[in-house]
């Protein structure tokens, strides 16, 4: 990670940390940067629902501007929009304005290249490296050479005619109940819905600038599953602020993450062969239950450190066209380059419309396992790899869990602690497994 962009762009508290300064600056070296030999560089400029949106992107503007650049403004639309508009639309750069499924004082700054991806890090520290130079060399452009804005609310409609190419079958027949968490899905996942025959019925749909994510979306799913159950629905679809992730909840008011949306719609590729190498890339952190699951169902599974960035680098260093974490960030690469809870929502939907079963009932091809996580903070989490003391105690665990169980330790990219995990078919076990663990971490690492 850079000074500037994290895993996943550039956030912070919107007016403070990311201020309307810092944006100017990073819409004119980014600008530059992605503009390349470009003359008129065309750049793309999405944003979620947050009051902070408009600020942030008239500072971006007037920074990309400044460079000569041609900025097409998408109004609220999701972060898998801009990428695929700026391949579309055939820009050099598409940006997006969101803080994904963090609070609404939160906010992010994140760029996509003209092919569709998100930055490499040589870019990103580019971009970096132009912001915290002595002295602004870059172009200023006057007159007919300066830049230029429009906005373009129709463009958006276009990825969802797009996204309804991906399916084969109607949705007709199907009771859904879609969670917009009041952010960028709000208008776009009820549309191609009800556009594909669905009958929706909506829960976070009312942004109003102060309330996205605001218990609702993918991370608090609880108001999804009793709508689901109360209209007696086949199923509820639970986005984030941005809409790159996906949670559903089944017709039973279960929840089912990643691992479960990666196991169903990668059998149903696997079984029509469009599932390539029979492979689907994840992370260390999907729960042990999918990697069960995958040799079950004569699968295979690439793990990936923890990070949709990672998942994606191994997809396409690999080839692979399927991908995701058990958060809900899934990668269908034959659609779309980024992760995208709309598309990923249509493609279980007409996964379950060819298979003619329920979500409760498909879900039952994997069994997931208790999993417990502890961080252990306060603790010198540098030194984890060399203690031996902490290496017995993990080996000790897992020789007691053997096959039926796993054991995850690792130092925190972002925080000062260490993560404690594992899983086994017997959570009370587990749960002593993982403070035994735990104990030992702030015994021999104490700071």
């Amino acid at each position: 990670m850079g000074k500037y962009f994290g895993t996943d762009g550039v956030r912070g508290i919107a007016n403070q940390e990311l201020s309307p300064e810092l944006a100017f600056k990073i819409g004119r070296c980014g600008g530059y940067v992605l503009a390349g030999e470009t003359e008129r560089p065309k750049v793309v400029i999405g944003l979620d629902t947050r009051i902070s949106g408009p600020m942030l992107e008239s500072a971006l503007i007037a920074g990309l501007l400044s460079i000569g650049a041609d900025v097409i403004r998408l109004g609220v639309v999701t972060t898998p929009t801009v990428a695929y508009l700026t391949r579309e639309l055939g820009a050099a750069a598409g940006v997006m304005i969101s803080a994904s499924h963090n609070p609404v004082g939160d906010n992010g700054i994140k760029f996509f290249g003209n092919d569709g991806y998100k930055l490499l890090d040589k870019t990103e520290a580019e971009i970096e490296r132009l912001m915290d130079a002595e002295a602004d060399r870059l172009p200023r452009p006057i007159g007919a050479a300066m830049g230029t804005v429009q906005t373009d609310e129709q463009a958006k409609y276009r990825y969802i005619e797009y996204l309804k190419t991906t399916v084969k079958h109607s949705f007709d027949g199907m009771k859904i109940v879609l969670d917009c968490a009041h952010g960028a899905a709000y208008e776009l996942a009820p549309k191609i819905f009800r556009e594909l025959g669905a009958e929706v019925y909506t829960i976070g749909a009312e942004p109003n600038g102060l309330n996205i994510n605001e218990n609702c979306g993918s991370t608090h799913p609880q108001q999804l599953k009793e709508e689901v159950l109360k209209r007696k629905a086949d199923l509820g679809l639970a986005f984030d602020g941005d809409a790159d992730r996906l949670i559903a909840i089944d017709e039973n008011g279960e929840e089912v993450d990643g691992d479960f949306i990666l196991c169903i719609c990668g059998d149903a590729m696997n079984q029509s062969g469009e599932l390539k190498d029979h492979t689907i890339v994840t992370t260390v952190m999907s729960n042990i239950g999918f990697f069960k699951s995958m040799e079950q169902l004569g699968m295979k599974a690439l793990q990936t450190a923890v990070g949709d960035r990672y998942v994606m680098e191994a997809m396409r260093k690999g080839g692979y066209n399927l991908g995701g974490e058990q958060s809900g960030h899934v990668i269908f690469l034959d659609y779309n380059t980024t992760g995208d809870g709309i598309l990923t929502a249509i493609q279980l939907v007409a996964t379950l419309k060819q298979s003619g079963k329920s979500l409760g009932t498909a879900k039952q091809m994997m069994t997931k396992y208790p999993q417990v996580l502890v961080n252990v903070k306060g603790v010198d989490k540098s030194r984890l790899q060399e203690d031996a003391n902490v290496a017995e105690t993990i080996a000790g665990v897992e020789a007691k869990l053997g096959d039926n169980g796993r054991v995850l330790v690792r130092p925190s990219g972002t925080e000062p602690l260490v993560r404690v995990m594992a899983e086994g078919p017997d959570k009370v076990l587990v749960e002593h497994y993982v403070e035994q663990i735990a104990a030992v971490i702030r015994e021999r690492l104490a700071l």
